[in-house]
């Protein structure tokens, strides 16, 4: 199998590393195979690649969608390094508010599974990233919600204090007054 899964603190979250393949050409590495991310229990179905570009200390999340349009991600870091970062959602579950974040980077390949009922975001860490992410679910705009991202509720340890945000990021609800339709 060309793929490790790891499952992190929160056990919904998989961290996934992938084989690379390294000669004298560059490298060759699947990033993405049906058979064996449902053989891990990741048997959803991706509709929609996304590709985002940030500067150094860029924080986009926390970030979610509402039923009926959740969206569960496959997140990679193709160029940099980002601190990545899920956060239980899931009203009545036994780790609701609880967060497990993850270094990607393009040394290390490592991605990330973050099913529906968590919310998601990430920082950047070097002075360019580029990320590239898979969603279950099309964007939609009137399912669209969030946190902020320093809610002490959640009490998420950022590496950095004082990260770039857009004033929508900023201005998102901490989870106790969130829009989130999550239950277990």
């Amino acid at each position: 199998m060309p793929f490790e899964f790891k499952r992190l603190s929160l056990p919904e979250i998989i961290l996934i590393t992938p084989r690379v393949f390294r000669d004298e050409r560059g490298f060759f590495v699947e990033i993405y195979k049906y058979s064996d991310f449902a053989e891990a229990g990741i048997r959803e179905f991706f509709v929609q690649d996304n590709h985002s570009k940030s500067a150094k200390y860029v924080l986009r999340g926390l970030h979610y969608q509402k039923n009926p349009a959740a969206q569960g991600k496959l997140m990679r870091c193709l160029k940099g390094k980002i601190f990545d970062v899920a956060v239980d959602i899931r009203k009545g579950s036994p780790r609701y508010a609880q967060w497990v974040g993850a270094e990607l980077s393009e040394e290390n390949n490592h991605m990330l599974y973050v099913p529906p009922g968590f919310a998601h975001g990430f920082i950047a860490l070097s002075d360019i990233v580029e990320v590239l992410y898979k969603c279950t679910s099309e964007y939609s705009p009137e399912n669209e919600s969030g946190i902020i991202w320093n809610d002490p509720d959640i009490n998420i340890t950022w590496p950095a204090k004082e990260p770039v945000l857009i004033e929508k990021d900023n201005q998102l609800p901490l989870l106790r007054n969130a829009d989130n339709n999550f239950e277990i």
